[in-house]
């Protein structure tokens, strides 16, 4: 992983689902220019782990997660909008308002974090779907797109506030081969020209012998950094041997 100073520091995690334990003394670091995997079986603990990352999941326990310099063991509810400003959160299922078109979803964003100036508003909207490729999509219902241009604009969606971490899970867990490697370029592209660290839990091992990054595997309710041999891989990580 990268040199630089840290965007994301846990230390001695334990994630919690209501009353059970998914994840026991988790102990990573993730830093500007990193792109790291989070693969594992179903249920092993990938989207609890992402979702402790982004202030879904409170901690309850032992443990300090800090992300985009906040202590998410000690963050107060008000402090929650301006934390999520600081990162950018793609869905595998989207998570799109389906009776709004692509402007109005990604307006909704920027002033739920806090924008007013509607002239910033539109040359950020702009700024982002120009980057994903869909600016002529700016007038858009969600349900006249396919599953590719939707996961695009939750990408831009995610990008509106320059975020200093993207945190995806499943990212390509609805789409098809092809559109799934459009979104992985479109992902390292914008990682690579940004610097962005990409934070991305996965199924799909194949994606990472073409787009390289550190890998960590979800098993026994552990976080455990492995070095993938190149071709080791499997299409479902649930098919795969930890």
């Amino acid at each position: 992983m990268s040199n630089q100073q840290a965007v994301a520091n846990i230390k001695n995690l334990q994630v919690y689902q209501e009353d059970s334990e998914i994840l026991s003394n988790i102990n990573i670091e993730i830093c500007k220019g990193d792109f790291i995997y989070i693969v594992g079986k179903t249920g092993s603990g990938k989207s609890s782990f992402l979702k402790t990352m982004y202030g879904d999941l409170r901690i309850k326990s032992a443990g300090t997660v800090e992300v985009a310099g906040y202590d998410l063991k000690n963050i107060k509810s008000s402090q929650i909008p301006f934390f999520r400003r600081k990162i950018g959160i793609i869905f595998q299922d989207f998570q799109l308002l389906t009776d709004r078109n692509v402007e109005q979803n990604l307006k909704f964003v920027l002033q739920a974090t806090g924008w007013e100036d509607k002239v910033l508003i539109n040359n950020k909207i702009k700024e982002a779907l120009e980057l994903v490729g869909l600016s002529h999509k700016l007038n858009s219902m969600p349900h006249q797109m396919s599953g590719g241009e939707q996961q695009r604009v939750v990408i831009a969606r995610a990008l509106l506030n320059n975020p200093e971490i993207i945190l995806a899970d499943e990212p390509t867990g609805n789409l098809d081969p092809k559109t799934t490697e459009d979104i992985m370029h479109l992902l390292f592209d914008v990682h690579k020209e940004l610097g962005t660290p990409v934070l991305m839990a996965t199924h799909n091992l194949q994606l990472i012998d073409q787009f390289p990054g550190t890998v960590y595997i979800c098993s026994n309710k552990k976080l455990n950094h492995v070095v993938m041999k190149p071709g080791q891989h499997s299409s479902d990580a649930d098919d795969e041997d930890f």
